[in-house]
């Protein structure tokens, strides 16, 4: 059976999308960060070895080095880099919080990253490697609006180097996307937000599934559809 990683999947999309690659017949390394991630985790339907469940801090280096040496060996067809934060309140110009900011960058642009390179050697064990970094249409340079810088600017940044990774990695053939899963009602979304996690998901899952190398380096969105830049 073809096997995913998935970080952050203790809610949300993340958990979300370990159900639905469960009840596809994958076999699910979960990362996760508390112990209400995990039960969330343990509790979905799985079949018994389906599903592994991992702590990771995907900021601490240290813990993406032991993480990578866990899995030593294993192959990795799928790597959903899921894990995200928003980055807190103090977004706007008069309120800034640089620390977080920080931060936020750590998590939302360089871990996904970092972690990618550390299980390069398990990805280059499948025939049909994929990388995926969650990413947002909050990142476009197009959409012109104010706030939230530290979100803003680290999906944008992540989805630069995303697509750095994506060119070097084509003599890999593995493909490399950032997908922006639509604005979706999640803790971090909102009750507001367009679409369920159970819409995101069904466009999501199928959208992996299908990438090509045609379409790596792409910002694309759950749908399939193709995003500005």
């Amino acid at each position: 059976m073809p096997t995913i990683v998935i970080t952050g999947a203790g809610r949300g999309i993340g958990l979300a999308t370990c159900k639905a690659f469960l009840s596809r017949g994958y076999q699910v390394i979960a990362t996760y960060r508390s112990a209400n991630g995990l039960a969330s985790l343990q509790s979905l339907p799985h079949q018994a070895g389906q599903l592994q469940c991992f702590p990771l801090e995907v900021s601490d280096s240290h813990a993406i080095e032991n993480f990578a040496e866990k899995l030593r060996g294993q192959t990795v067809d799928i790597l959903l880099n899921n894990a995200g934060v928003f980055g807190g309140e103090a977004q706007s110009i008069n309120h800034l919080d640089f620390n977080e900011w920080k931060q936020t960058l750590a998590i939302n642009t360089i871990a996904p990253i970092e972690l990618t390179l550390a299980l390069l050697p398990n990805l280059r064990k499948s025939l049909s490697a994929r990388v995926v970094a969650i990413s947002s249409q909050m990142a476009s340079l197009e959409r012109n609006q104010p706030g939230y810088y530290a979100y803003r600017s680290s999906k944008a940044a992540l989805n630069k180097a995303i697509q750095c990774l994506a060119h070097d990695l084509k003599a890999d053939n593995i493909v490399v996307c950032p997908v922006h899963p639509g604005w979706v009602k999640t803790d971090m979304g909102g009750t507001d937000a367009d679409i369920s996690v159970n819409e995101c998901v069904a466009g999501l899952v199928p959208l992996i599934e299908q990438l090509s190398m045609a379409q790596t380096g792409h910002f694309l969105q759950y749908n399939g559809e193709s995003m500005s830049w």
